[in-house]
């Protein structure tokens, strides 16, 4: 009778799903390990990297949008720091991403006024001075995105929910019970709130933000020009907001360009060849004539930190937890970085047999990353307001600045290392170390 009893226990598990049937294994009512609620890029990336941990993942996406290879250019691009390089690597993505990514090989900074060209002084980083390689690569949204759906699509360990979204949430002691729109409900260990600035997963956590405008609004575009960019990213100081330069493949690059609100409103709202005409004066013609490579987009500029990066049995990463000024282009290296840094404490948790939704191990989590992002937010804050004004003294101390910058090879090298990701305690796969 019992040999029996199990061999029908056994039969019934061979029939779910994998995550159902590994946490039914462990005697556990749990219908995944870890949920993540959100599906733009740093869910994805969650998902592979907890996956190699061996843990039933789910990741539920309100859109569950796919991305054809070879899809057609929208515009859209991401600056990709040496270590999120790594990170990829790590996930096994990056060789689906490499030949179509282009290496920033030289920064420069300059200031200046539209029309006028950029100030004599200036800073300027070349790869070349660090060891471990490019500073960063540029990737279009097109080949990131479809590299990691297609990796999440094709692992066992992780459940996609795509067109679902999590309604409520109710965290107890052993777990926390996320209801669906469909009624439905999915029991987890852990949720991840990876569901942007509008965070729902931290709102029902009771978790606050800090939040405010900066009168800004980003302009994005790619641009098509006649002459070769070498690989040369520019960040270029004007009073009403940075314009950054950033090389894409071939003859393009991709452009971040900030203006005051109501400006930017009204040159989004031009045709296409006036929209242009307003761009060249800041440009200027140093890659020659330009022509758009793309759609065009705005995006609201503003700062957004939430009061705390976890609750019980939540944590948040990415925008859910904090959303900076695009100023030094770290938004989406810093929400890899929670990733990678998340992964490393579960994967922790599960060598010494704890409970990765634990209270410990959230806290170690928090502890890791809270201050650093919450001094990448006062950095962009600080840097915008200082860049994005038009007094002739600020100007000159902050032309004074970057010259001393540029002119002390030991700062100059450490700026490079903290554009790059190499500065503070990485985690494991940003150190090119398998979890």
């Amino acid at each position: 009778m019992i040999s029996s009893s199990v061999g029908m226990t056994v039969a019934t598990l061979g029939h779910m799903d994998n995550p159902r049937r590994a946490a039914l294994s462990r005697g556990m009512d749990f219908d995944t390990d870890i949920a993540i609620i959100g599906g733009g890029l740093n869910g994805p990336a969650l998902a592979l990297a907890l996956a190699q941990t061996g843990q039933p993942v789910t990741l539920i996406d309100a859109l569950g949008i796919t991305v054809r290879k070879g899809a057609k250019f929208d515009g859209r691009s991401y600056a990709l720091a040496l270590t999120s390089v790594r990170l990829l690597q790590g996930l096994g993505v990056w060789g689906d991403v490499a030949d179509h990514a282009q290496p920033m090989l030289e920064i420069k900074v300059t200031d200046g006024r539209a029309g006028e060209g950029p100030a004599p002084m200036f800073m300027h980083f070349d790869h070349s001075e660090i060891e471990e390689g490019p500073m960063g690569h540029m990737v279009e949204d097109r080949h990131l995105r479809h590299a990691l759906l297609q990796a999440v699509a094709a692992h066992p360990q992780v459940t996609q929910m795509n067109k679902r979204t999590v309604v409520a949430q109710n965290a107890d002691a052993s777990g926390i019970t996320l209801t669906l729109d469909n009624g439905k409900t999915l029991r987890a260990r852990l949720a991840v709130g990876a569901d942007g600035r509008g965070t729902g997963t931290g709102a029902r956590a009771g978790i606050g933000r800090v939040e405010w405008s900066y009168g800004q609004t980003a302009l994005v575009c790619a641009i098509q020009h006649e002459l070769p960019h070498h690989g040369v990213a520019h960040q270029f100081f004007m009073p009403p907001g940075p314009l950054a330069i950033l090389p894409l493949t071939q003859y393009r690059s991709s452009i971040v360009w900030s203006e005051a609100t109501a400006q930017a409103g009204a040159i989004h709202k031009l045709p296409d060849a006036q929209y242009l005409d307003v761009l060249r004066p800041r440009f200027g013609s140093f890659l020659g004539d330009i022509s758009l490579a793309g759609a065009r987009y705005t995006y609201p500029l503003g700062l957004s930190l939430a009061h705390q990066m976890v609750a019980a049995r939540v944590a948040l990463l990415g925008d859910a937890a904090h959303g900076v000024h695009p100023i030094a282009g770290q938004g989406l290296n810093a929400g890899l970085r929670d990733v990678a840094a998340l992964a490393d404490v579960v994967a922790d948790a599960l060598r010494r047999g704890e409970d990765a939704g634990s209270e410990a191990a959230l806290a170690r989590y928090q502890e890791w990353r809270r201050f650093d992002n919450a001094a990448l937010a006062l950095a962009t804050d600080s840097f915008n307001r200082l860049f994005s004004n038009d007094n002739a003294l600020v100007r000159m101390a902050r032309d004074i600045g970057m010259a001393a910058v540029n002119n002390l090879p030991g700062l100059r090298r450490g700026f490079m290392r903290e554009a790059a990701g190499l500065t503070g305690a990485l985690p494991r796969l940003m150190q090119g170390k398998d979890l």
